[in-house]
């Protein structure tokens, strides 16, 4: 028998763990890649918020602005809180009236205000003033002083556009202010045939029919239009027209025929100037008229020329005068015996 042979224990073999690695240092993010980790009911929830946050400020605003608006003071004058007048305490054995300052409220007509009136003995009455008239304190015939009133919403007239076109004619130089009262003289020579009568319905007025010279043309702008044959160099042709009047009526029938002999201008060669020959109030029938006469100087082919012109205004039923307008260059002076058959045979329809 074999014995055993005897068997050396085998070492016992231990890995060594290798040494743990350094951590890396945390890396930072921004605050929009942190923003993706939320859950969206926060973001949505933050959203909502600020969006409540910011009109909440805006309201705020707009309420501020407003109310410092309400708080200005405007054209209508001020508030129902503020003294319409201020009127210092008469002095003793003082004989001048105190200035007033009336505040622009004084002179609306929204609503009435009082103006004290100033006596002797210091004791004040109180009138009542509506409207836009402007309030003066009443001073008694024993005060010697005289009496200020400073009123910075004083009312002053508001041009009319009547008012305004008279105004623009006036300062017009082709136009000089009309003269005294002066008749239309007789010019010479004899006057064309005439038969019938012309009946201007739409301006209701009525004068003589020439035949035969005369030659009926297109009406527009007028009611009716009559001219003679041109002549070569005359600046423009002889004209025989009736409408109411273009232009804006005045107070005084006068004053309109004013701004009708400036509006025949226009049919005349641009720089013509007025020299008024007549002006004089007519019967036209019934009716009242005016009459003015004039001569309008302007250059045609380098030569001077000058027409005779005339217009008759009448008061007719209508809203505006019935306007009677001729005009005859100095090349056809033998019709000039024309204007004063048409003058004088206006009438109202």
């Amino acid at each position: 028998m074999t014995a055993d042979a005897e068997t050396a224990p085998l070492p016992k073999i231990t890995a060594e763990e290798p040494p743990p690695l350094p951590t890396p240092p945390p890396v930072k993010r921004s605050l929009i890649s942190r923003l993706g980790d939320l859950p969206m009911r926060v973001i949505y929830r933050g959203v909502a918020s600020a969006l409540a946050v910011l009109a909440v400020v805006t309201a705020g605003v707009v309420f501020f602005a407003t109310g410092s608006h309400k708080g200005t003071p405007s054209a209508a004058g001020p508030t129902g809180g503020e003294p319409l007048a201020t009127l210092p305490a008469p002095s003793s054995g003082a004989s001048e009236a105190p200035p007033v300052s009336a505040e622009p409220s004084a002179l609306s007509a929204s609503g009435a205000s009082s103006m004290p009136s100033l006596s002797a003995s210091g004791a004040s009455s109180v009138p009542s003033v509506s409207g836009s008239a402007a309030v003066v304190p009443s001073v008694p015939a024993s005060a010697s002083g005289p009496s200020e009133v400073s009123a910075q919403g004083s009312a002053s007239p508001v041009p009319t556009p009547g008012s305004s076109a008279l105004a623009t004619a006036q300062a017009d130089p082709r136009v000089p202010p009309l003269p005294a009262d002066r008749k239309l003289a007789d010019f010479r020579g004899r006057a064309a045939p005439a038969k019938g009568r012309v009946k201007d319905r739409r301006s209701g007025v009525t004068f003589t029919r020439f035949t035969k010279a005369w030659k009926l043309t297109k009406s527009s702008p007028f009611s009716t239009r009559r001219t003679l044959p041109a002549v070569k160099g005359a600046g423009h042709r002889a004209l025989l027209a009736s409408c109411p009047v273009p232009i804006a009526v005045q107070e005084d029938l006068k004053d309109t025929a004013f701004l009708a002999a400036r509006w025949t201008l226009n049919y005349h060669p641009v720089g013509s100037k007025i020299t008024w020959t007549a002006s004089q109030p007519i019967k036209a029938g019934k009716q009242k008229g005016w009459l003015l006469g004039y001569r309008v100087s302007y250059k045609a082919g380098g030569k001077k020329h000058v027409s005779t012109a005339a217009v008759a205004l009448v008061e007719v039923s209508s809203s505006k005068p019935a306007l009677v307008f001729i005009t005859i260059p100095d090349a056809q002076k033998k019709r000039w015996a024309d204007i004063n058959t048409v003058m004088s045979s206006v009438r109202a329809l």
